[in-house]
């Protein structure tokens, strides 16, 4: 009886947790998932690319604060207790990204439009870097330590999860209502819905009790008075803080963001693929690689973290370029032959809310291998803007999200395990504070910025696989520190 209530209680935790974590998760990428959008509604007009790289930069401060998040969150976490702070993360990032889809376009209140968004990303950003820390540590104190990477592992699905559950909420928004409805106002409705979200993951979590270990510590007298200055004001510590970034959380961080944010950002902005079909890609690669983060997870309790996590990162390194140049060859025009019977022009116009019209005309070309480009000329109040939008066709389709689906399984490899790699790494006095910094650095800085970074090497040179430079430098670093200078510890408890 004691064995079967102790599993029902570790499926509670784990669902608890896992719930809150895939919905700030699904509030922090909404933002992403919908940069295109956000950069023509909330930046100046009058230079769309760089519109779209200031939109990059605010979606990459968010990740930029989750450090200082994780200082003030850890400490909180590791003086207060795990269950309370993470609730209080849930609470600032479901008010955030709610207030998101209330603030006015640029066209309605000027340069006030992207500083306002900038803050209420900084806010994001702070309670995101509070939140994995403790529900990973929450869940990894419930689980015995020889099943504590499967235990872990189902948090880990929440952060692509979470990606999904926003392409999820987009794509079904987007096909309930016309494209011009959806660009003028639909787009906020992924961000208003956060709020019942939110709301059903509070009443889950305000139920749970405080970890055994951590409460055990506080019932004894012996959680740390000051978490900040144990976890980095002593040298022992600070070197397994510095390993665990340089080691593992940050070449794990390009190889996430690689895979799932940089691969939509490809196909939509470099291979000019259409909305609904590039979120499909991504979509369906992550639905079939989400399992793999449970059976990576589960692996690493009997062959251990360490060679999983370098295994990823090592494959990612290596793989990349070859992956993407498949990628881009798929919409290679100059590759295909055009069927020049099946050329139309389609045009409509439009009125929005604000009785502006609009006259959109789109020249469609089809190719012998099922390819459609639709050459699109907008013309709003007297200004003309063109754009390209490409369909492929469903083999094409598939070959995509197998591509994409490669790239997931190397995020599996690295992402899976880290949460016991972590926790397995630290004391619990000062485990939230210790391993949310280096978590969140690696991924919120060297991972968030990646998209910048990579979209400014493809601006800058010219080059459709420059950006690749920077994931592939930072993982084959991460391999190399990782694997000489970092000890096995699976199933340690300290």
């Amino acid at each position: 009886m004691k064995n079967l209530k102790t599993a029902q209680n570790i499926w509670q935790v784990i669902f608890a947790s896992s719930a809150g974590t895939l919905i700030e998760w699904y509030d922090f990428y909404i933002f992403g998932s919908l940069s295109a959008i956000i950069s023509e509604k909330f930046f100046p007009p009058a230079n769309r690319e760089l519109a779209y790289i200031a939109t990059l930069a605010t979606f990459a401060v968010g990740f930029i604060v989750r450090p200082f998040g994780a200082i003030v969150f850890g400490r909180l976490g590791d003086l207060a207790g795990r269950k309370y702070t993470f609730l209080l993360t849930l609470l600032i990032m479901g008010g955030s990204t709610f207030a998101i889809g209330l603030v006015p376009g640029y066209a309605s209140i000027g340069i006030a439009a992207p500083i306002i968004v900038l803050l209420l990303r900084l806010l994001q950003g702070l309670a995101l870097g509070g939140e994995y820390g403790g529900a990973a540590t929450y869940v990894a104190e419930h689980a015995p330590a020889e099943k504590r990477g499967y235990y872990t592992s189902f948090i880990q699905t929440t952060a692509t999860l979470g990606l999904f559950v926003s392409l999820a909420v987009i794509l079904i928004t987007r096909n309930l209502m016309r494209p011009e409805e959806f660009n003028s106002w639909g787009w906020r409705i992924p961000f208003w819905l956060s709020v019942l979200l939110v709301i059903m993951s509070y009443y889950i979590r305000i139920r749970l009790k405080e970890s055994p270990l951590f409460a055990q510590l506080k019932a004894e007298g012996k959680t740390s008075r000051n978490p900040i200055r144990e976890s980095f004001g002593k040298k022992e510590n600070l070197r397994l803080v510095l390993l665990a970034l340089f080691g593992a959380a940050m070449g794990q961080g390009v190889v996430w963001y690689t895979g799932q944010f940089y691969a939509l950002s490809f196909l939509q902005k470099t291979m000019q693929l259409e909305f609904v079909q590039s979120n499909v890609i991504i979509a369906i690669a992550l639905v079939l690689g989400t399992p793999f983060f449970i059976f990576f997870g589960r692996l690493s309790d009997k062959i251990g973290r360490k060679k999983i996590m370098m295994g990823g990162m090592l494959l990612g390194a290596l793989a990349y370029y070859p992956i993407y140049h498949a990628m881009d060859s798929t919409v290679n025009l100059q590759q295909k032959q055009e069927l020049a019977g099946q050329y139309r022009i389609e045009s409509n116009m439009t009125r929005n809310s604000d009785g502006v019209s609009t006259e959109r005309t789109a020249r469609v070309h089809t190719y012998t291998d099922g390819t459609r480009v639709r050459d699109i000329t907008t013309v709003t109040n007297g200004k003309t803007e063109n754009s390209k939008e490409i369909l492929v066709s469903t083999p094409t389709l598939a070959w995509l999200v197998f591509l994409v689906f490669i790239q997931v399984i190397f995020v599996t490899m690295a992402y899976g395990p880290i949460a016991a790699f972590l926790v397995e790494l630290f004391p619990t006095r000062i485990r939230y504070t210790s391993m949310s910094l280096p978590y969140h650095i690696g991924n919120g800085v060297f991972g968030g910025l990646l998209p910048t970074i990579s979209t400014l090497l493809v601006t800058q040179t010219g080059n459709h696989l420059a950006g690749l430079i920077y994931p592939i430098g930072i993982a084959l670093i991460c391999f190399f520190i990782g694997t000489f200078f970092i000890k096995e510890r699976s199933g340690i408890n300290n």
